[in-house]
């Protein structure tokens, strides 16, 4: 019962969470940084109709920290959760510091809070919070921001 508890809570949070990176996507120049095509599918059937750019397409960290630079005003930066999401969440904030832009490491940090280790690729987003949103009766679609 009290693992129900704690997922439910954890769901709940997601969302809210979700609903406030939305939002911020939305923001002329925010651009949100992923490391590949499933990680954008999986943020796009949760509903993110933002930004979101790639940054595995055969660049050096180098090419793809000047190409955001002359994209956003804000990098959201949403790497997966393992080793190699967070080098290459460190090592493009190195590479951003001197621009003139605001890079939000923020929601990559507060979701590994959420997902409490459940999760190490933003890929499974959709399919964790499907599964949760499930287990309460509720389809995930009808708890998702909608745009009104």
């Amino acid at each position: 019962m009290r693992e129900g508890r704690e997922r439910s809570e954890a769901l709940e949070e997601f969302l809210e969470l979700f609903a406030a990176l939305k939002a911020d996507s939305e923001e002329e120049g925010s651009v949100i940084v992923v490391e590949g095509e499933r990680d954008r599918r999986a943020l796009r059937r949760l509903g993110l109709s933002g930004r979101i750019l790639l940054v595995h397409r055969g660049e050096t960290l180098s090419e793809t920290a000047h190409r955001l630079t002359g994209q956003g005003r804000r990098v959201i930066v949403l790497t997966d959760w393992d080793r190699e999401g967070g080098l290459f969440a460190r090592r493009l904030k190195e590479f951003l510091a001197a621009e003139r832009l605001t890079l939000d490491l923020e929601y990559r940090r507060r979701l590994a809070g959420v997902l409490h280790g459940e999760l190490a690729h933003v890929e499974g987003l959709y399919n964790w919070a499907r599964r949760l949103s499930d287990r309460e009766g509720i389809p995930l679609e009808q708890r998702l921001p909608s745009d009104l």
